[in-house]
């Protein structure tokens, strides 16, 4: 990957599903994407490798909010409940496959359960030799949150921020895009809020202020919603530099597009 650029772009469940709706993949927006990731794709040719992440949205938050999995083995309806999340995540997941594939992409999925272990809030290891070798040969690897076996208590969720995470620090990238359904991050809620402000860039100098204003995702969300977002980020950024992480609207035409193609712009906030 020596001559390319590395980004881990990931696709927010609050986009490409509807998050009021159990199990609703918000179809439209998740192939608008597709079709903006295959041109920055083209566009770019063999300067760009990129990783794709997703978020369960209304599919695997549901079944885990239900089962309280974030917090471990409860009882044996734990259990159960641990299926269904790893189902409901996997259905999702494929319905996204097939949207990447049918839009040309050579994208190839990787299941976090099958290899990811976790320690209450640490990802301590997740398989990625496969992975590496399919980025390698200019394949677009796809991961997403996820269940996965706790060392400590069971089972737990690991976000697709925690996977970057493992990701960024084994393969080092330039770029970590974050699509969500808003514009970036802001002190106040923009939903409810007109005047809420919108945080252009957010580092060392502004991280504490920033943090005691943030409040979290307003819908089910078991990994702990934009807040936690940011301060992963945030951290991580402070980790690797020079490094950057950026996070905007994915429900914006063109924003995608134009992030994958480096292009500066005026949209979005960024962390370094």
């Amino acid at each position: 990957m020596a001559d390319k650029e590395l980004v881990l772009l990931k696709l927010g469940g609050s986009i490409i599903t509807d998050k009021t709706q159990p199990n609703t993949p918000n179809m439209p927006v998740l192939k608008r994407l597709a079709a903006e990731i295959k041109s920055a794709l083209d566009a770019r040719g063999d300067s760009l490798g990129l990783i794709i992440g997703h978020g369960s949205g209304s599919f695997g938050h549901v079944a885990a909010s239900k089962y309280k999995t974030i917090q471990g083995d409860l009882g044996p309806e734990s259990w159960r409940g641990l299926v269904e999340v790893v189902a409901a995540a996997s259905r999702l997941n494929r319905i996204v496959m097939d949207v990447l594939l049918d839009a040309g992409i050579p994208a190839v999925q990787f299941q976090p359960f099958a290899s990811a272990r976790t320690r209450k809030n640490q990802l301590m290891y997740m398989e990625t030799y496969s992975l590496k070798a399919s980025l390698n040969h200019g394949l677009v690897p796809v991961v997403y949150g996820d269940a996965a076996i706790d060392a400590v208590q069971g089972m737990n969720i690991v976000s697709t921020e925690k996977i970057f995470d493992n990701l960024a620090r084994e393969l080092n990238p330039e770029r970590i895009l974050l699509a969500s359904d808003v514009d970036g991050v802001y002190i106040g809620d923009p939903k409810t809020n007109p005047d809420a402000e919108l945080i252009e860039d957010i580092d060392s100098a502004n991280w504490d202020e920033i943090a005691a204003s943030l409040n979290g995702s307003q819908a089910a969300d078991v990994t702990g919603g934009m807040f936690t977002k940011v301060r992963d980020m945030y951290h991580l950024t402070l980790a690797m530099p020079p490094m950057q992480a950026m996070i905007f609207s994915g429900l914006e035409p063109g924003y995608v597009e134009n992030a994958l193609l480096g292009q500066v712009s005026d949209f979005g906030t960024l962390i370094n």
